[in-house]
């Protein structure tokens, strides 16, 4: 995999091409939504094509990833090291925008966050009161640092009566070399067994809340938009909620290139299943995309909110 990215055109070769897309959607598309680990980067490594698609759709995309680590600023100069420059108010962040729907919600709420320093800090930015107990509500997103104690502080606060919210579902996300990475799905799922509590709310993808955040800053419809994404039971799955093309790569069934970078024509592509392919959620899907069995039930007993 070239790691040489930080140019556009020098990721493919022949990416830069302008307007020769293998895609007739991307051709036609008039805004792009595009997710963001493992489409545009993996870990600290940016995809090949990837500051090519950016560049190509300048002023018109904005990412929309269930990251829940990160802020949209700190994700931007974190991105701006890998080569893709990526302006802050483009970037729509699933831990964000849990935490602001939970203020804007309930202003005065007690809040247990197990969550990044920076996405706590962040909270309290927008006026959330974090509190190391008596919570009314539990806001669950990727800890790097969870813990047993931190797992049994959450769960002894939702049999106390705390009500539990989640930045995302997603059990893990592709990392370099064909790793994964856990997700929060997987702190979730640990939750969830020695709890027994059903999260109230999981605001990710596919919830269609982050696409219709992305669509509002770009002042874009859902008819003129293509979500490029990798994941079929989110990207996917959200984008068919909302009626949007969706444009799938990577190695995932009805995926139409191994990468970005094989969307523009001319580019080799290594793997994919055609240019029609990626419109419809597939049943099937690589594990690093495929839920644990117990956060597969806790996604379909909040599907019904979250749609």
């Amino acid at each position: 995999m070239s790691t040489n990215h930080t140019t556009p055109g020098n990721a493919t070769g022949q990416a830069s091409q302008a307007g020769a897309f293998t895609d007739a959607r991307l051709a036609r598309a008039r805004h792009l939504l595009v997710d963001l680990d493992g489409t545009l980067v993996r870990q600290q490594q940016a995809i090949a094509g990837a500051a090519e698609l950016l560049a190509h759709f300048d002023g018109r995309y904005a990412i929309v990833s269930n990251n829940s680590t990160h802020t949209a600023p700190g994700l931007a100069q974190r991105l701006r090291r890998l080569g893709l420059r990526v302006p802050a108010e483009r970037i729509v962040l699933a831990g964000e925008l849990a935490v602001r729907q939970l203020v804007r919600e309930h202003p005065e709420a007690r809040v247990l966050m197990a969550a990044s320093p920076a996405l706590q800090r962040y909270a309290r930015s927008q006026g959330c009161q974090l509190v190391p107990g008596g919570a009314d509500f539990v806001l669950l997103a990727l800890d790097m640092h969870f813990s047993h104690a931190r797992l049994a502080l959450v769960v002894n606060e939702l049999l106390r009566g705390a009500r539990l919210l989640v930045s995302n579902a997603d059990a893990t996300h592709p990392g370099p070399h064909g790793r994964v990475v856990p997700e929060t799905g997987a702190l979730l799922a640990a939750v969830v067994a020695a709890s027994g509590v059903q999260p109230m709310r999981v605001t990710g993808k596919p919830a269609p809340l982050l696409f219709e955040e992305g669509l509002r800053c770009l002042g874009a419809r859902p008819e003129d938009t293509v979500v490029v994404g990798d994941n079929p039971l989110t990207d996917a799955e959200g984008a068919r909620r909302l009626g949007m093309a969706c444009v799938l790569v990577g190695q995932a069934p009805g995926a139409v290139a191994a990468s970005v970078a094989g969307l523009f024509a001319g580019a080799a592509v290594d793997g994919g299943g055609g240019a029609g392919a990626g419109a419809e959620a597939p049943a099937q899907a690589p594990s690093q995309y495929r839920l644990s069995e117990s956060t597969s039930k806790v996604w379909r007993s909040v599907r019904t909110e979250v749609s």
